[in-house]
């Protein structure tokens, strides 16, 4: 079976950690298991969004504590809790604070299965927004600053007369920088370019 992402795995019952890393192995997702939130924060060096299915009660830093130590070293993880009976309300924190879902043991194969799949395709859709966010920017500082005055200007709906008049210079440049912006930007229309503005924060642009 094709391999189809990677699961981090942190619960500090060895038994645990051993059934479930059997588990989504067999269908085809790889796991890095560890007995600890310590040990995950000292191994984890990854550039992109994971899932972490995370054991909510652990000895030495809690699963909330890691979960509040990950938002603190700004990593996003896909975090699915698991939870032994009587954690609802502190699962429900967790849900709060971002977690995307958390199972109740005894739980499902299934019900795991489930989680892990919703997670990985949130995770695989933030990388991909993180991604064209990153092209955007890199693309915007590429402008030069006149550039990425006229760009600000484009996508606050300026009209070119607008525009030369905001910089005092003429229409004709307008025009040049104009299309010299769409073509940096890699956009076709104004309307794209809008969209991708907003990616970066669209005030960004204009101040």
């Amino acid at each position: 079976m094709s391999l189809k992402g990677k699961i981090y795995l942190v619960d500090d019952d060895e038994a645990v950690r051993h059934a479930l890393n059997f588990f989504l192995l067999g269908q085809g997702y790889t796991v890095d298991g560890f007995d600890s939130a310590e040990s995950f924060l000292a191994a984890y060096n990854e550039p992109c969004e994971g899932v972490l299915v995370l054991d909510l009660r652990m000895g030495g830093m809690s699963g909330l504590e890691l979960q509040a130590k990950l938002k603190e070293l700004k990593i996003s993880m896909q975090i699915i809790f698991i939870t032994g009976h009587g954690d609802i309300q502190l699962s429900v924190m967790a849900m709060k604070a971002g977690a995307v879902s958390f199972l109740e043991k005894p739980f499902s194969n299934r019900d795991l299965l489930q989680a892990v799949e919703e997670a990985c395709e949130h995770a695989i859709e933030r990388n991909e927004l993180t991604l064209r966010t990153r092209t955007t920017q890199g693309r915007y500082d590429a402008l030069t600053p006149r550039e990425q005055e006229v760009m600000g200007l484009m996508v606050e709906g300026k009209m070119n007369k607008e525009i030369a008049s905001a910089l005092d210079v003429s229409i004709r440049t307008i025009e040049v920088h104009r299309s010299k912006v769409m073509q940096k930007m890699k956009v076709q229309s104004l309307p794209e370019l809008v969209r991708i503005a907003d990616l970066c924060d669209i005030s960004a642009f204009s101040e």
